[in-house]
């Protein structure tokens, strides 16, 4: 099993995968970047980095990878766990784990592991087709000295109008076209002001009749129906925990009968890339929350219950 593969795939759409008795590789969104020295730009992208203390097991890694290679969850787990002995044995002996598109892995004099993120891959998907590039530099200075050298070197030459006797005609002209203008602007102006009015007058009277209809007006209702009250709690947030996935969506709508039977908030939440209809027993805005819940669920009710973080539409 290539665990590094399902954790590339997870940290696509989530900024938090866990890999239990290990640690948990967390992203975070850094904007875009100019490198001012070499005058590279670097689009947005999200950073990587490795938290040793984070290795309780949300069930996210576990249940991907059940659902990948159709096999029991519980199945799952025991194949992360085999394999995170192995990366901590090759640790242990001083030598680098390699995660491909992820980074490496060494262990320190204190026995502490240092992870060094690799830069082959971004995992912002707003960023994707996007890479880097280097630009010239622009150095204004050229350009503006050779502006001045052009002006010094092109100058302007006037050149004295001749003049025609014949200009006064042409005065005379456009001072009949002007007065012509003038006169029937007056008489076009009066006119549309005339029919503005119109209007108005005719809008206005109009406006007094509907007021006296609706004046008239009596609407009486001799047996009203008793108001109704209705009370819906719309659950919200990205923490959901997963009591199971249905191929046949009558199947769904049993499980969440049987939920909430036992007192859960339970609800569908769509489907999954699979086309399997997802049950949740609720959904939390917090995360800690949402853990607290899934640890009460796992011990009380379903052992195979797991976390799902994704944003509803």
């Amino acid at each position: 099993m290539q665990l590094e593969t399902y954790i590339s795939d997870l940290l696509y759409r989530y900024d938090c995968v866990t890999v239990p008795e290990f640690g948990a590789f967390l992203t975070q969104r850094e904007s875009a970047k100019l490198h001012e020295t070499t005058n590279s730009f670097y689009p947005p992208k999200k950073a990587l980095s490795f938290n040793e203390q984070l290795q309780q097991n949300d069930g996210l890694l576990a249940n991907y990878i059940a659902e990948v290679e159709k096999i029991p969850y519980l199945k799952a787990l025991n194949k992360i766990s085999n394999q995170i002995k192995s990366i901590k044995a090759f640790l242990v002996e001083g030598e680098t784990v390699q995660l491909k598109n992820i980074g490496d892995l060494v262990m320190n004099a204190d026995g502490k592991i240092e992870f060094d993120p690799s830069h082959q891959i971004n995992y912002l998907t707003d960023s994707f087709g996007l890479s880097h590039f280097t630009s010239t530099d622009v150095d204004r200075e050229i350009y503006l000295a050779n502006v001045e050298d052009i002006e010094v070197n092109s100058p302007i030459v006037l050149n004295p109008e001749k003049r025609s006797n014949r200009n006064w005609m042409k005065y005379a002209a456009a001072a009949v076209l002007l007065l012509g203008l003038g006169g029937f602007s007056a008489v076009t102006y009066h006119n549309n002001n005339s029919i503005e009015n119109h209007n108005q007058l005719a809008q206005e009277q109009a406006n007094e009749q509907l007021d006296a209809k609706v004046q008239e007006a009596t609407f009486v209702i001799s047996n009203p129906l008793p108001a109704a009250t209705l009370s819906l709690e719309k659950q919200s947030g990205n923490y959901h925990i997963v009591a199971g996935a249905f191929r046949v969506e009558a199947n769904s709508d049993k499980k969440v009968d049987q939920l909430r039977a036992k007192g859960y908030k339970a609800r569908k939440i769509g489907t999954n890339r699979y086309g399997l209809h997802e049950v949740v027993y609720a959904s939390y805005i917090s995360r800690d929350e949402a853990q607290r819940e899934l640890y009460k669920i796992r011990k009380a009710h379903n052992r195979d219950a797991w976390l799902l973080i994704k944003t509803l539409k």
